[in-house]
């Protein structure tokens, strides 16, 4: 009897034990993808930080696989090859643009794989294709770097400190402006005076403006002057041609006061010539003015000597003076051939 019921003890013993043996062969298959369709992609890392063979494999916070290899390439750079064995499954999911990162899970530490996905224009890798590798933060370099800032900023607040305590016992320039009071008044004394300048310098440049001003007037004047000598000289030419006035009637009748009336062109013309030559000279002004020290260092303290605003101004003003000089001089030959057409002399 008693031994009946020790061979029922052991075949129950050796059932559990053989259930339990089964799961664990499942569970360990599972996890090695030993039971699916499985395909392996490479990656590459300058280090991996503590991975292990055998690690998760994650897309999407879905466990698709593990690590299944871990092997140091003969290059100079002793990189590692990471090989990675995934599920069938997710192989529409990875493009040539996927990226593999190694990080931490949890709070123990375990180095796991995440996949990146890519984008959608990107092709398909193929099963022993390679992956894109983000190298792993290295945690112990970013501890170096936080010790030296740390021990840089004590350095600093204790330099910050003895400087408040030089300048609290009034030592150095600034510990004497803080607490000198004859040191303070002088240099308050100072500011003052030289804010007085300043605003004497403000007021001579204000005054400056005003010159400038009245400039662009006398460049106006000067400009509508010679455009009424020019509408003159264009009537008189314009009567003379068609025999029209008392000077054009003359020359068109062959009167005997041709000398008189040679006067009278020579005159006009050297009137025309003194125009033309007086209107050089304000240009010839205008562009010298143009590049005095203190014009230009007016307009660079109002921050408009940039083209734009200064130099811009006079260049009008004189564009628009040169284009009345050359209609003067084109009267000037104008004149001069109507006296050789009419034989009237020649003017030096």
């Amino acid at each position: 009897m008693e031994s009946k019921g020790s061979t029922i003890r052991l075949g129950i013993f050796i059932l559990i034990g053989s259930i339990l043996f089964l799961v664990a062969v499942f569970l360990l298959g599972n996890k090695q993808s030993l039971f699916s369709s499985t395909f392996e992609v490479k990656a590459y890392f300058s280090t991996i930080e503590g991975l292990r063979k055998g690690a998760l494999v994650r897309l999407s916070g879905i466990e698709v696989g593990n690590v299944n290899d871990l092997r140091i390439m003969k290059d100079s750079l002793a990189t590692v090859e990471v090989t990675l064995r995934l599920v069938a499954d997710i192989k529409p999911f990875l493009k040539e643009d996927t990226r593999a990162s190694i990080e931490t899970e949890g709070l123990v530490g375990n180095k796991v794989i995440v996949l990146h996905v890519g984008s959608n224009a990107s092709k398909q890798i193929e099963s022993g294709g390679t992956i894109q590798a983000d190298d792993p933060l290295n945690f112990g370099a970013l501890v170096n770097e936080a010790k030296g800032t740390l021990e840089y900023t004590k350095d600093m607040a204790k330099n910050l400190a003895e400087i408040v305590a030089k300048v609290n016992e009034g030592s150095g320039s600034i510990g004497k402006l803080v607490n000198n009071d004859d040191l303070y008044n002088n240099t308050n004394r100072l500011i003052i005076t030289a804010d007085r300048s300043l605003g004497s310098i403000s007021y001579k440049l204000d005054t400056l403006a005003n010159v400038v001003n009245t400039l662009g007037a006398d460049v106006q004047s000067v400009v509508r002057n010679v455009d009424h000598s020019i509408k003159g000289i264009d009537d008189l030419i314009k009567n003379v041609q068609d025999g029209q006035g008392v000077l054009g009637k003359l020359l068109s009748e062959k009167s005997p006061l041709d000398s008189s009336l040679a006067s009278v062109f020579t005159n006009l013309i050297k009137i025309t010539e003194e125009t033309k030559l007086g209107t050089e000279r304000f240009s010839e002004n205008m562009e010298a003015l143009k590049y005095n020290w203190l014009f230009k260092s007016y307009f660079e303290q109002r921050g408009m000597y940039d083209k734009p605003g200064y130099e811009q101004k006079l260049d009008k003003f004189l564009e628009d003076i040169n284009t009345r000089i050359k209609i003067l001089d084109d009267r000037i030959k104008r004149l001069n051939s109507i006296m050789n057409d009419k034989k009237l002399g020649s003017v030096n």
